[in-house]
């Protein structure tokens, strides 16, 4: 037998953080001491009184199917955060609840795009956004953002990329890979010419609580009435509550397009996992401190962490306000220890230094290399280490 797999699936990419995360993985349980920086999840636990809602409605018989879209109650919930927190109000139509943020942008894509459609994506870039696109059978249109300009693209280039195929613009604010954030004047000016050119934004805010020293979240669509209609925001508790393995995300905005997405899942996923539903109301209506706790946490890995990373020969690194990674630049270390590419400089880093990191050229940008700093702040001093070693090393060889 022949088996021919389809074609929307030929082009694909895997994707490079899971990669190197199953390789760091494998070689540990080989015995090696591979200290692993590629992950995008936090190291916290997923906060008690959230695991105790999610046991408490197992034994309450909350086990069965909900609405494709999602618990009443948990839509609710999520509106109430949308108004507290940004301001915005929506209706329970204006709202989908799925399988982790990354299913929201999947199906609103799959539901938004036909075969040639363009979808401007800035670079450097989540690995999964062109990935979907494509799936979709859209265009990915990459707007190269400058290292000078903190990886922020212009509301010039922005113009430029628009053609009459664009779709949709993707922000991602802060930013994955480089924890980079929008102020509210930049996003005023993005703004101004996704209006004019009548293009949806999808502002993907699943860092929003995790932002440091003195920076603050904006949501694009909390700027004005016509930004709010033309924006369908992405989040979910996977970043913020330490609830990566739940797989709870949300889509919010324009009734048609969630409509349109809801109908979609009822015959893909059904649902997202009822328990997960509940441990998500307990997320949004419990208490918030832990949130707090964890962006304290990554803050002071933040502070001590970039001085000595930038003090590695040939790191550059634009100092980041959310998220937590690091993005930096390290083709001139690549270039002195004798490699070709950075692509085998990371390689070489996770075999010889033991500490894995993600080579940039998945996010689009291939002088760079991503680290999470969402580990103990005693791993990663001993990784920054192991990679200074590393590098002075083969220099002086």
């Amino acid at each position: 037998m022949v088996l021919e797999l389809a074609n929307r699936v030929s082009s694909l990419s895997p994707s490079s953080t899971l990669a190197i995360t199953a390789k760091a993985k494998e070689l540990r349980e080989q015995g090696e001491d591979v200290i692993g920086l590629g992950a995008g999840e936090p190291d916290f636990n997923t906060p008690k009184h959230i695991l105790d809602a999610a046991v408490k409605s197992m034994y309450e018989g909350h086990t069965k199917y909900t609405a494709s879209a999602g618990l009443p109650a948990l839509k609710q919930a999520i509106i109430k955060k949308l108004q507290t927190d940004q301001g915005l109000t929506y209706k329970p139509s204006e709202i989908i609840v799925t399988n982790g943020a990354k299913h929201a942008l999947y199906t609103l894509f799959q539901v938004l795009l036909n075969d040639g459609d363009e979808v401007i994506i800035p670079s450097p870039y989540w690995v999964s956004y062109p990935e979907q696109v494509k799936l979709a059978g859209g265009v990915p249109v990459y707007i190269k953002s400058q290292e000078e300009n903190h990886f922020k693209i212009t509301p010039e280039q922005l113009a430029q990329a628009v053609t009459g195929k664009t779709k949709a613009v993707i922000l991602n604010s802060p930013s994955n890979p480089t924890g980079v954030l929008y102020t509210q004047e930049e996003l005023v000016e993005l703004g101004k010419v996704c209006l004019e050119q009548d293009i949806l934004i999808v502002s993907d805010e699943i860092y929003e609580k995790l932002v440091y020293e003195g920076s603050k979240h904006v949501s694009i669509a909390q700027l004005s009435p016509e930004l709010k209609e033309q924006t369908i925001i992405i989040n979910g508790v996977s970043k913020s509550h330490s609830m990566t393995g739940w797989r709870i995300g949300y889509a919010a905005g324009n009734d048609k397009i969630i409509k349109a997405m809801t109908n979609l899942a009822s015959h893909s996923t059904s649902n997202p996992t009822t328990t997960a539903q509940y441990a998500a109301i307990a997320a949004y209506t419990g208490p918030q401190e832990p949130v707090e706790e964890m962006r304290q946490a990554f803050a002071e890995r933040l502070k001590v962490i970039y001085e000595k990373l930038i003090a590695i020969p040939g790191f550059t690194c634009v100092r980041p306000q959310g998220a937590f990674y690091l993005y930096p630049n390290v083709k001139a270390a690549a270039e002195m220890t004798g490699y070709h590419n950075v692509d085998e400089f990371a390689a070489a880093l996770l075999v010889e230094a033991k500490v894995a990191v993600i080579p940039g050229s998945g996010f689009g940008t291939p002088d760079n290399i991503r680290l999470s700093y969402a580990t103990s702040l005693d791993q990663l001093e001993e990784a920054v280490t192991r990679m200074k070693q590393f590098v002075v090393a083969k220099v002086q060889v």
